[in-house]
């Protein structure tokens, strides 16, 4: 019998522990219980819980100014934030400040349509993205992603999405095929898309840079964006990169296409941004596609009563100028690669552990029923969420999904743990895992 609670949550066959406080990587329950912290939720606590600079910051707002409507105002720390967002993200020259990921998509598919609308362009109006993709919970993010397990009980209010193959090397790239030839292969399906759907009615692809909870951790084939930005330009449409989890520091560099060496029109962000101390999303594109419209009509056709909200806002910038002044992202490397090594030293020869992969401190674990064959488990055993609850007994929180493989088959686990961990907190990530995993997977 569930106990009464007046809230909505996410499972309503349970209620879930009571969190009452964070100190540092650990979260606390009420009953004192501590847990390690290893996921952030959904990759968003890169600083950890209760960092006191980012405290004070929003302290400090709320008293000076909690809240104006952007429809009248501007604010010092929207003004700073943008800046210093704009900076870190080159070739980027502007960035609207959102509520959430699925806010900053939705914003990126208008900014889209209404650029093509006053460029001349008006047939323009269809988007590509990737199986095994996800935008984010609102209509025209789930129509354009490609997660088929949030899609289909909606699939009837989606506008038509249109999706090409992930570029998943582990899963898809053939035995007798070299990565160059996988490369070639996986982008040719976006030109022979385009085509298909005839270029003028298209305007843009979208894809997020490392592919996050879908498919766990997926980190594109050398070239393969390379070839991307070649085939987008070369038709002319958009390409819109999805860094909601996997920007903001999360994958060694502040923007995750800048080890992609190459720049999108547009780019969103989300999660880390504010480090979860307050809701905040943001989109950034070129200067490019704002004189156009600055040149038209004048004005961008969307808002929402939250964006550039002050406080949060003002968490962002705090947390921005963390992850620079204490100089995190070299520590995002390092450990990411330790933790990762750490993981393969334990669970290399696990016969259920098929991949482990990833960038930075984005980490993702799949398991199979056989190395050779990579067979996944019967989706009914629900691994994923096995792991995912043997490890919280035992102190560790991370992000289990399932689906990896098709929208129905496969299981992986996600990391994403703080930028600013330590020594000691990352050998308790590695040791507790590597148990969850021997305990719920005995071999």
């Amino acid at each position: 019998m569930v106990d009464m609670s007046y809230a909505l949550h996410r499972s309503l066959l349970k209620n879930p522990p009571r969190a009452v406080r964070g100190e540092g990587s650990y979260l606390f329950d009420d009953t004192g219980k501590r847990y390690l912290d290893a996921c952030g939720g959904a990759a968003v606590s890169c600083l950890g819980h209760s960092h006191p600079a980012i405290i004070e910051a929003i302290q400090k707002q709320v008293e000076q100014l909690p809240y104006a409507h952007t429809s009248f105002f501007t604010t010092e720390a929207l003004e700073k934030l943008a800046e210093m967002l704009v900076e870190g993200a080159p070739g980027m020259g502007k960035v609207l400040l959102l509520s959430g990921g699925s806010e900053t998509v939705e914003a990126a598919l208008k900014l889209s349509r209404q650029y093509f609308l006053e460029s001349g362009e008006p047939d323009r109006h269809l988007f590509i993205a990737r199986r095994q993709s996800y935008h984010g919970n609102t209509l025209g993010a789930l129509a354009v992603g490609g997660n088929e397990w949030r899609r289909e009980p909606f699939r009837p209010l989606l506008v038509g999405g249109h999706h090409i193959a992930p570029c998943f090397e582990y899963r898809e790239r053939a035995a007798d095929e070299t990565q160059e030839e996988y490369c070639d292969r996986v982008t040719l399906e976006l030109e022979e898309k385009i085509i298909e759907l005839g270029p003028e009615n298209v305007a843009g692809f979208v894809a997020e840079t490392v592919v996050g909870a879908t498919a766990g951790a997926v980190v594109a084939v050398p070239g393969y964006f390379g070839r991307i930005r070649e085939i987008c330009d070369r038709y002319g449409i958009h390409l819109i990169l999805d860094e909601v989890m996997c920007g903001s520091g999360r994958t060694g560099s502040m923007m995750a296409y800048q080890q992609e060496h190459i720049t999108p029109d547009m780019v969103t962000m989300a999660k880390g941004l504010a480090a979860g101390y307050q809701p905040i999303g943001a989109l950034l594109c070129t200067n490019k596609i704002i004189e156009v419209i600055r040149d038209n009509s004048g004005y961008f056709q969307h808002g929402h009563t939250f964006m550039g909200h002050a406080t949060a806002v003002a968490a962002s910038l705090a947390t921005q100028k963390i992850i620079r002044s204490e100089g995190l992202l070299p520590n995002v490397v390092a450990r990411g690669k330790t933790i990762g090594d750490g993981l393969r030293n334990a669970l290399g020869e696990h016969p259920n552990v098929g991949d482990i992969r990833g960038r930075g401190m984005f980490i993702g674990v799949e398991f199979v029923v056989d190395k050779g064959s990579k067979e996944s488990f019967d989706p009914a055993s629900k691994i994923h969420r096995k792991i995912q609850k043997t490890a919280m007994e035992i102190g560790l929180l991370c992000y289990g999904m399932g689906g990896t493989v098709d929208g129905k088959r496969g299981d992986h686990i996600l990391l994403a743990p703080p930028y600013n961990i330590d020594d000691v907190e990352e050998q308790e990530l590695i040791e507790k895992f590597v148990d969850a995993v021997r305990q719920a997977l005995p071999i």
